[in-house]
């Protein structure tokens, strides 16, 4: 899968430390190998919006990334803390 990344999310990344930026990239990586991965237990992705098809991962326990799948590729559109 192709990931790109919306220019909302390209800043939530660089405003990240770089211990985050490096567990993003692990996640991604892994959506990237095969799409099946969307069940990975380190990713937990889910359908956080069915209305607007959109997508909530984990990279840690205090950040999640929200994303759509447009064909082929992964729309990451932000990289946030978890709302709890």
């Amino acid at each position: 899968m192709k990931i790109q990344f919306t220019s909302r999310a390209k800043k939530d990344y660089t405003a990240l430390p770089s211990h985050l930026q490096r567990a993003v990239d692990k996640q991604l990586d892994l959506l990237r190998e095969k799409p099946e991965n969307l069940r990975h237990p380190s990713i937990r992705a889910k359908k956080y919006d069915e209305a607007t098809d959109l997508w909530q991962g984990r990279v840690n326990r205090e950040y999640r990334f929200y994303f759509e799948i447009v064909g082929e590729t992964c729309w990451i559109i932000r990289i946030i803390p978890h709302p709890k």
